[in-house]
């Protein structure tokens, strides 16, 4: 079975269409939305489409971490509030899923943004090259991972920001799977910080923390 881990933070314009794309042809997988204190409609939209709402302290570590202790499937997919899987995801999550070499490894899906400046797709090249080279795909590619593995692992650390390059650290790149389905994100982020600047934002606190820097200062500095 498949549990889906959703953490959210004034998320009422997005998480709806997010919900909405997990609809397979066989109805819903369980669905976690793990909640970090919203005060907008966020829980309330979540609620109505079927999701099962929990409350916790705000942070994407401790709330990724939260949603999966609540989820009841040996397979986990953790995707974020404001990525939209594309069609044909369930398809390609459950061949991933009926491997069993895939028992100990993971996947992501591929990166794409919904804007449909040339600016957007030199963003989306540049995470296919980090995927591919670095073997680092961050959060908003989702990730698939058996509940086995993800225990064996520790699960996501209550950390308040790079948790999702921690965790795929811990995995390593050779049992990574990039699935060939987009997981579609709000350009929000890029249209307002810069589709330049935002990228290049990034790296750099991705450099501070390869250098040691502990990812509670990172989140003092990121804002």
């Amino acid at each position: 079975m498949l549990s889906i881990v959703i953490p959210a933070y004034q998320a009422e314009a997005r998480i709806g269409e997010t919900l909405a794309a997990l609809s397979t042809g066989t109805g819903r997988p369980e669905i976690v939305v793990a909640d970090g204190g919203s005060t907008d409609a966020t829980r309330a939209v979540a609620a109505m489409q079927g999701a099962r709402v929990i409350d916790g302290p705000r942070g994407r570590g401790v709330q990724l971490a939260a949603g999966a202790r609540a989820a009841t499937g040996d397979w986990l997919l953790f995707l974020h509030a404001d990525t939209r899987l594309g069609l044909g995801w369930h398809g390609a999550a459950a061949a991933f899923m009926a491997a069993p070499e895939n028992r100990m490894r993971a996947s992501v899906f591929r990166f794409a943004l919904d804007d449909p400046s040339a600016a957007a797709r030199r963003i989306e090249r540049l995470a296919a090259w980090r995927g591919r080279v670095l073997k680092l795909p961050y959060g908003d590619q989702g990730l698939l991972i058996a509940r086995a593995f993800y225990d064996l692992l520790g699960g996501f650390k209550p950390i308040p920001l790079m948790e999702d390059v921690d965790m795929v650290r811990r995995i390593g790149g050779a049992r990574l799977q990039v699935l060939d389905v987009p997981a579609v994100t709000s350009a929000a982020r890029y249209r307002d910080g810069g589709f330049v600047l935002r990228p290049a934002r990034n790296l750099a606190f991705l450099s501070l923390y390869f250098l040691g820097v502990p990812p509670r200062v990172l989140a003092r500095l990121y804002g």
